[in-house]
């Protein structure tokens, strides 16, 4: 009878640790494991809100290159080269 018992004591745990797999390797499997490094580095970030005065700062800086870049004049020579 000792026998019996322990196959089916054997038995009885191979079936909760199948059952309760899903629920174990979402808490201490790789999934878990990368998650909780990702939340490690994620608290030490720092959210650096922008003031307006840079972005307008930026903004005029962009428009002053654009302004500031050479611009090739077509003659009538290469106009009719294209046609």
């Amino acid at each position: 009878m000792g026998v019996v018992a322990f196959v089916l004591f054997a038995c009885a745990l191979v079936l909760i640790a199948g059952v309760e797999w899903p629920r174990v390797s979402a808490r201490f499997g790789a999934d878990a494991r990368a998650s909780r490094k990702r939340a490690r580095r994620k608290e030490s970030l720092t959210v650096i809100e922008g003031e307006a005065s840079r972005d307008d700062d930026f903004q005029a800086s962009v428009e002053r290159d654009l302004a500031n870049l050479p611009v090739l004049e077509e003659s009538d020579d290469d106009r009719s080269h294209r046609q």
